[in-house]
């Protein structure tokens, strides 16, 4: 059967939020991560539809939300506030990966009674820039005369385990090629403001007074955050767990997509979403 998708550009906080909403059901906002957007996890996104009222924004400075020469991480938060309310959503279940964790664990933080249950992909609850943008630092002189497109295919091709097959690193390869030629790719100077929002974020003193049920998933493999920050957030966190996937890196869900799902679904079935 086929599923009534929305794609909008909604006016929140003096931006316009491009929004896909597909699906009927409790609410699951899913949040990317860095220099992609919501099309990234399109394989999720329609088929968690079957089951959830899936919310998937281009988070801003990303595809075709507005792009600001400057903003932070708690910009990110008060969008998806505002995003909640105009769609009348009390509570949700949030799915973020990567940067899209972070985003997520500040929203938690910042208004908790509006997440009812998080999923953490590949997360960390600290750090002085974005995963990314450290790896990238650590391997300045590699990189020193690559262009932004090129620089990003040197990332991608370290984000996989070693046995991930061929046709799902091309996968990735043509989705930033796909995103370029209909000129959604991001600059350098918008890439390093995507950056910049998330410059010393650090939720470590909080996060055990937040008491969600949460999921963390980690890549065995994962050179930005690996399975050792997924760790200490399950610690900190009074009700959370954590799953490792063994053959993926920082792509679970395309590297092990059915295992991935099936984590996904069972921890969602847990308890109810109350959308309220």
């Amino acid at each position: 059967m086929a599923l009534d998708l929305s794609e909008r550009l909604l006016s929140v906080n003096g931006i316009d939020l491009h929004v896909t909403e597909v699906g009927s059901g409790e609410p699951l906002l899913m949040l990317h991560g860095l220099a992609v957007d919501a099309t990234a996890q399109a394989h999720e996104i329609e088929t968690l539809a079957d089951s959830y009222r899936v919310i998937a924004p281009d988070l801003r400075g990303h595809g075709r939300s507005t792009r600001p020469t400057t903003f932070t991480l708690r910009d990110h938060v008060d969008d998806m506030i505002a995003l909640l309310d105009m769609l009348g959503i009390a509570r949700t279940a949030v799915l973020g990966g990567s940067m899209g964790s972070y985003v997520a664990q500040a929203l938690a933080l910042t208004v908790p009674q509006r997440v009812q249950k998080m999923i953490l992909v590949v997360a960390t609850s600290h750090g002085l820039t974005s995963s990314s943008a450290r790896v990238r630092a650590e391997h300045a002189s590699e990189l020193r005369d690559l262009s932004p497109e090129e620089q990003q295919q040197w990332l991608n091709a370290r984000l996989f385990a070693p046995e991930t097959p061929e046709s799902v690193r091309q996968q990735v390869r043509d989705w930033y090629i796909s995103r370029y030629s209909l000129g959604l790719g991001m600059s350098a100077e918008q890439i390093e403001a995507a950056n910049k929002a998330v410059v010393g974020f650090d939720f470590r003193g909080e996060l055990p007074g937040l008491d969600i049920p949460t999921l963390l998933i980690s890549g065995r493999h994962d050179i930005l955050n690996p399975p050792a920050e997924g760790e200490r957030i399950a610690r900190l966190l009074p009700s959370a767990r954590l799953e490792v996937f063994e053959h993926s890196g920082h792509l679970p869900s395309l590297e092990e997509p059915q295992h991935f799902l099936s984590s996904v679904r069972n921890f969602l079935a847990e308890q109810p979403i109350s959308a309220g």
